[in-house]
């Protein structure tokens, strides 16, 4: 039987995910507001939105969440939905309430949010396999996300409901922050005086350590480094060496490194030492 998706929204993420599906044998429609290159076999469907939405099993909103409601009025105005539909947005934030305009429809109402970045849509298929995805709302919603994520090579992850702002927060944490830090290396390093051509380029096999590490083991098992060991001068030194702002975000993180090093055992005469100093530095005293 054929499994047939439509794909409302054609920016980076809406291409992968259509691409994606095409690729793992999957009848997709890819809608928007115009016309636009895309990668083949997709076309970018302008006209006829509502043929394509009631023929398809899944709806997918690959849209900014702003837009999100306002496709959801659409799909009820047009007379897209039946209870053998299921509509799932894409936000990492936004729970199923951002599709509340069909409620009475009787389509399964959820989200589907790959804990994946897409710059290239070519790739996106690639980068999806083996990736997780949460998948949040009704019955019919959760089913219909399962199956998606299967057919991409995904492991689907249940969010509770009114869970989804927690759990993208850690998602921003690690996809963003991480990027946000290396910044803040690199500047650091920069002021230390190393060529402005290296700065962005000494830590990387650091970061790739580390990701590695965390694929093997538990985060309190992977961290190294100085309040690892209890090494309170060190970490001294390094706030010494560093600007106002940047000692603060050290020392806040740092904190977080520290709950992660009692848990692996480091010995409590050594850990009150390094809160002190962590604490302080993080309020500025």
């Amino acid at each position: 039987m054929t499994y047939r998706v439509a794909v409302i929204g054609a920016g980076r993420m809406g291409q992968g995910i259509a691409l994606a599906l095409s690729r793992a044998g999957v009848e997709v429609w890819l809608l928007g507001r115009a016309p636009k290159a895309v990668p083949a076999p997709l076309a970018v469907r302008v006209e006829d939105w509502a043929g394509a939405c009631r023929a398809a099993e899944v709806i997918l909103i690959a849209t900014p969440d702003a837009a999100i409601p306002v496709v959801a009025e659409r799909l009820l105005g047009e007379r897209c939905l039946s209870p053998r539909s299921s509509v799932l947005h894409l936000s990492g934030l936004l729970d199923r309430g951002a599709l509340a305009a069909p409620a009475d429809t009787g389509a399964g109402l959820g989200s589907f949010h790959p804990l994946q970045t897409v710059a290239d849509p070519e790739t996106a298929g690639e980068r999806f396999r083996g990736a997780f995805a949460g998948v949040e709302g009704d019955a019919g919603a959760l089913l219909a996300g399962v199956r998606l994520a299967e057919r991409l090579g995904m492991t689907p992850v249940r969010i509770p409901a009114g869970a989804k702002a927690a759990y993208h927060a850690g998602a921003t944490i690690v996809a963003n922050y991480t990027v946000a830090l290396m910044g803040m290396a690199v500047r650091v390093a920069a002021s230390a005086g190393v060529p402005a051509d290296l700065a962005g380029m000494i830590y990387l096999p650091l970061l790739h350590g580390a990701a590695v590490n965390l694929d093997r083991l538990a985060p309190q098992d992977a961290l190294t480094g100085a309040i690892r060991r209890g090494d309170a001068g060190t970490v001294a030194a390094h706030l010494a060496a560093l600007t106002p702002g940047d000692r603060r975000l050290y020392a806040v993180v740092g904190l977080e490194a520290l709950a992660l090093s009692r848990q692996a055992g480091l010995a409590e005469g050594a850990a009150a030492e390094l809160e002190r100093l962590l604490t302080d530095a993080a309020t500025g005293r």
